[in-house]
């Protein structure tokens, strides 16, 4: 089943969705994103797979943290 979810983001914010099934992403993306656009607001989430599925997240800018984690539970895409 597909299930529609609307992405909260203010407007002046450039938002980047992606789908990996692997946690190490995760780190991968916060190194590309801070070493090729310096002084660049982020934050990170990733849907774990497995156990408890957990997200994961990180970032450098708290609001930019939360707004990541927030989209990540509203689309919930852990493969448990």
């Amino acid at each position: 089943m597909i299930v529609e979810v609307e992405i909260e983001k203010p407007d002046d914010v450039n938002f980047i969705l992606g789908q990996s099934h692997f946690i190490k992403s995760v780190e991968d993306l916060y190194e590309a994103i801070a070493t090729s656009v310096p002084n660049c607001k982020f934050g990170i989430a990733f849907c774990e797979a497995s156990g408890p599925c957990l997200i994961r997240y990180d970032g450098n800018d708290d609001e930019m943290i939360k707004l990541a984690v927030k989209n990540a539970e509203k689309i919930a895409a852990g493969h448990c």
